[in-house]
């Protein structure tokens, strides 16, 4: 048996073989007005700018957030890797200095004290990290 095909207009659901036309929440008759889509052009080259100037100044924070980070990270290596016969206390001032074999070394000594090669003056956190100053 040959099944009837329904026009395009009507809205017809074929398992339930039921008219939905009236369930829509648009028109769907032949006689109801064109649906056009706004066209939000405008509005997305707007935004999209927005957006990406926003965007751009977070990686320009977390860019300069991550130079400070390892600039830190340098200088803390720098000093770890120094030789000290002490136990650096927290909060003091100590200063880096470059011996004549090329090894660094940590003291006390202040730069004006000594003819070394002064590296830096730093400072020991309570997170033992050394802060240069």
């Amino acid at each position: 048996m040959k099944k009837d095909k329904k026009p395009d207009y009507v809205v017809y659901n074929e398992e339930t073989q039921e008219y939905h036309g009236k369930l829509l929440p648009f028109a769907s008759g032949v006689s109801a007005p064109k649906i056009t889509p706004p066209d939000v052009t405008s509005w997305k080259n707007s935004h999209i700018i927005s957006a990406n100037n926003q965007i751009k100044a977070q990686y320009e924070e977390l860019e300069k957030a991550y130079r400070v980070l390892m600039e830190k990270y340098e200088y803390n290596n720098l000093v770890y890797s120094a030789k000290f016969n002490f136990e650096p206390i927290v909060g003091k001032t100590y200063h880096l200095y470059k011996s004549k074999d090329e090894s660094t070394f940590l003291s006390l000594i202040q730069p004006h004290e000594c003819n070394f090669d002064h590296l830096g003056n730093f400072r020991l956190t309570a997170d033992k990290i050394w802060e240069k100053l």
